[in-house]
């Protein structure tokens, strides 16, 4: 036994085994120390002829000062016969799940509940949890208790949410506005992965020791298999030609364009910087996709149209909005006033990127190129790919491009001439030769098989 001090605490060595590090001046405090290398602040006392442990909490998120003082107030409750570890055990055993979620959204505030790729989850995606949680989950079970929760009751939320129970209309922050919170297959799915993240957490923080979600047969969420045919990429290009003659779509028009000609995320369009447009490696270098930082090749018409719009603007956004130096903010009322009872009416910003892969295998090109072009590219091979053959993905790019932005200015061209005509593959190609090193030429030729 040591006096535990700050410096002793921070150097325990993490073993194979957890051990416990006791304080000679405090009888029954101690540190205990994980085989992770974590240390977590702990009494131990004897209550009832049997001994108990308590845990007060991590090291870093409590000071061995605070650890110590909690840990003379739970020992001074043990010598006036309350149990501290059974008071725990029956509080949490006894949280409902509006409780929980209580927990779970302060943590997820914190930057404490991490998302896709162990990054804590991103503002626009805590402001859906936040409605997911409130307006479906907590007026469905908020008042059972978690440790009640059975496979069956997760169940009935699901078809609950399915069959409309928790639609409402709410109003808005914005004049005027409401917004219909409908129910659905989709929302079902998703509200329902929520809540199995959430028990995962309970689960994770001692709460139960199951996961009532796991298992639950979720029905498929949008399979998404909705893409523009070439005759309805002529006609977007037809809409889009009418609304370009009012100057107030002028800026969506050229968005949904863009989105059309690379296959990006609404968001990564609309939030797209002029930091983030290199346009002389045709690329876009996104600093904050859903994957994180992300390289997207883009294609000569789209390089070409963003060196002539950079000419005319100032400022941080690609696409600003009004007033101050912020992104456009009127793209869902655009595009609505645009789509709606319009041919193409069914058609979300979404659909433009699944097209836009589409195309891609239309022409030839194979899945891993493909990624790399959505930004899907995570694996050691495709990133690889990238790395290596970054002029390869440019004539790809290249390639897609202009054909949907021949398809939208209504061009009529022989699909197989950029599929599989060996001499058009070259002269695509060629283009980018000029600006490649002489290694890129050479893994591109023998990539390709396009020497001349």
């Amino acid at each position: 036994m040591v006096k535990i001090t700050k410096r002793v605490v921070e150097a325990a060595e993490a073993q194979e085994k957890d051990y416990v590090i006791w304080d000679d001046e405090l009888s029954g405090f101690g540190v205990r120390v994980f085989s992770s290398g974590k240390r977590s602040y702990v009494i131990q006392y004897r209550i009832g002829g049997r001994s108990r442990r308590y845990t007060i909490g991590l090291h870093g998120a409590w000071t061995l000062e605070t650890a110590r003082r909690e840990a003379k107030v739970q020992l001074g409750r043990v010598a006036g016969g309350d149990d501290p570890a059974e008071d725990r055990r029956l509080d949490h055993k006894a949280i409902t799940v509006k409780e929980l979620c209580g927990r779970y959204f302060a943590d997820l505030q914190a930057g404490l509940i991490l998302g896709k790729g162990g990054r804590p989850k991103k503002a626009s995606t805590i402001v859906t949890d936040t409605g997911r949680i409130h307006r479906h989950i907590i007026p469905l079970i908020g008042t059972r208790r978690v440790k009640d929760l059975t496979k069956s009751d997760i169940n009935k939320v699901l078809k609950d949410i399915m069959a409309g129970k928790t639609r409402v209309s709410v109003k808005t922050k914005k004049l005027r506005g409401k917004a219909i919170v409908r129910g659905g297959a989709g929302t079902a799915t998703r509200t329902v992965g929520l809540l199995g993240g959430i028990l995962t957490y309970a689960v994770e923080a001692g709460i139960i020791e199951s996961n009532s979600a796991h298992g639950v047969r979720k029905p498929k969420d949008n399979v998404r298999k909705r893409r523009l045919s070439e005759a309805e990429y002529r006609i977007l290009g037809r809409m889009l030609r009418d609304a370009a003659k009012q100057e107030k779509y002028s800026t969506i028009v050229d968005i949904v364009r863009q989105l059309a000609l690379t296959g990006c995320r609404r968001s990564e369009m609309i939030g797209l910087k002029w930091a983030e447009a290199d346009t002389e490696a045709s690329c876009l270098r996104l600093e904050d996709s859903k994957e994180g930082d992300s390289i997207r090749p883009i294609g000569l018409p789209v390089v070409e149209y963003l060196e002539r719009r950079r000419t005319d603007q100032v400022g941080t956004y690609v696409f600003p909005g009004q007033g101050g130096d912020n992104a456009f903010g009127s793209f869902p009322n655009h595009w609505k006033h645009i789509f709606e009872d319009s041919p193409l009416s069914d058609v979300t910003p979404h659909v433009l990127r699944h097209s836009f892969a589409s195309i891609a295998n239309d022409l030839g090109f194979t899945e891993v190129t493909i990624a790399a072009l959505m930004g899907h590219a995570k694996g050691s091979v495709t990133s690889k790919y990238i790395h290596t053959l970054d002029t390869a993905l440019i004539m790809a790019a290249d390639t897609i491009s202009s054909y949907i932005q021949g398809l939208l200015d209504g061009i009529e061209f022989k699909q197989t001439a950029y599929a599989l005509d060996r001499d058009s593959r070259k002269a695509a190609l060629a283009r980018f030769l000029k600006r490649a090193s002489a290694g890129q030429q050479d893994a591109i030729e023998e990539k390709f098989n396009l020497a001349a």
